[in-house]
């Protein structure tokens, strides 16, 4: 259930940031289960270097500063995004882990090609229940992150938060935004490893 579609307006703003390229991105992996992705699989150096590019340009154009908020996925590769966005801006505020963040559990194709993800993509546009495959749910996947969403506007009003997650994430929690089904997610705008992208939200 999309906990947004009973809101009118936010109080606060909201920005997500996919992580910088992952050592699982390199090896073409699908790293999605919290045994696998909190303790390894996290940034190239590459990846990291993506994150300071990106961080320095939206500095640049006033997107971010350091009363912005940082919530984080507890996956290595969110974190350590986080951590180099949390350095960069000199943010004023402790980074916040939580796991409604998480990468989407991409169930039996775990540690397998990242070419499965089609797979999956093709079943949510047809039927974004489904969990074939042990795949968690798009709907799920909403469920979640607007729950995070709802406890921050019960929380906190007039504050910017960066959220840093991951591809599947971050798309099927801006179809939240803009109260569509998840089943459009593959619509939404691809993201790139560290790309930052405004939440749009629809009234």
């Amino acid at each position: 259930m999309n906990q947004l579609k009973e809101l009118s307006a936010l109080k606060n703003s909201y920005l997500g940031v996919r992580h910088g390229q992952s050592l699982a991105n390199c090896q073409s992996l699908i790293v999605s289960k919290p045994e696998n992705g909190i303790s390894a699989y996290g940034l190239s150096d590459a990846g990291k270097d993506q994150v300071r590019k990106s961080m320095n340009r939206a500095i640049a154009d006033g997107r971010l500063d350091g009363k912005i908020r940082i919530i984080s996925s507890d996956f290595k590769r969110a974190r350590e995004t986080a951590e180099i966005a949390h350095v960069m801006l000199g943010a004023q505020r402790e980074i916040q882990l939580d796991s409604r963040l998480r990468e989407r559990d991409f169930g039996d194709f775990e540690l397998q090609s990242n070419h499965l993800y089609e797979t999956a993509w093709q079943e949510d546009a047809r039927d974004p229940s489904h969990t074939l495959n042990n795949v968690e749910s798009a709907d799920s996947v909403i469920e979640r992150t607007s729950s995070l969403i709802m406890s921050l506007e019960k929380a906190y009003q007039g504050e910017r938060f960066l959220l840093v997650a991951h591809g599947d994430t971050l798309q099927i929690l801006q179809t939240a935004f803009l109260k569509i089904s998840a089943s459009k997610q593959r619509e939404m705008k691809h993201l790139e490893t560290a790309e930052i992208c405004e939440l749009s939200f629809s009234t």
